[in-house]
């Protein structure tokens, strides 16, 4: 194994304390993928039908690893376990405030929160850059209607838009805004 291969897997949470031998058979399953621009990365763990998609955003490569590897370490490895856990948890948690934010917020306040979730630069600059239609389908709106409210956040200098690339210009803002 590559030591660059062995520190990106051992600097995973799943992995970070599983013993060498475990970090050992998962480079020894896994192998590097190329995937073009909007290709579909992932299946469900468990075999079933996927939840959602996530593709790429851009021509990269990626570790593929095998869910039988990660299952076998997961059988055998309590820190792997727990690992796999939390990171459930931390998933119902955040599509439990998802279907919240639905029900209880209206679409600007759904569009702020999203736009405050994303990483930004200390310019304010959200990065990767997120589309309309990205947006549109992370706060369950249209692109017409995501569109007329980042120009409403724009009116007001929470914002600013220039084609595809975002600014926060305001976060305390936008944050009492939508109520965060």
């Amino acid at each position: 194994m590559t030591p660059d291969l062995h520190s990106i897997l051992r600097g995973t949470d799943l992995l970070s304390s599983v013993p060498t031998a475990d970090l050992e058979a998962v480079a020894a399953g896994s192998r590097v993928r190329t995937f073009r621009r909007g290709q579909i990365l992932f299946t469900v763990a468990d075999g079933g039908p996927r939840s959602a998609d996530a593709e790429t955003l851009e021509e990269c490569r990626l570790l593929s690893v095998p869910r039988e590897v990660i299952q076998d370490i997961c059988g055998r490895e309590l820190t792997a376990q727990h690992a796999l856990l939390r990171s459930i948890a931390a998933n119902l948690r955040r599509l439990t405030e998802a279907t919240s934010d639905l029900v209880f917020l209206d679409l600007p306040r759904r569009v702020a929160k999203v736009l405050l979730s994303q990483p930004r630069g200390e310019d304010g600059l959200i990065w990767p850059p997120v589309s309309q239609e990205e947006l549109a389908h992370q706060v369950g709106g249209s692109r017409p209607s995501v569109n007329a409210t980042l120009r409403g956040f724009e009116r007001r200098g929470w914002i600013q838009v220039r084609g595809r690339a975002v600014t926060v210009m305001q976060a305390a803002a936008l944050s009492r805004f939508a109520g965060t």
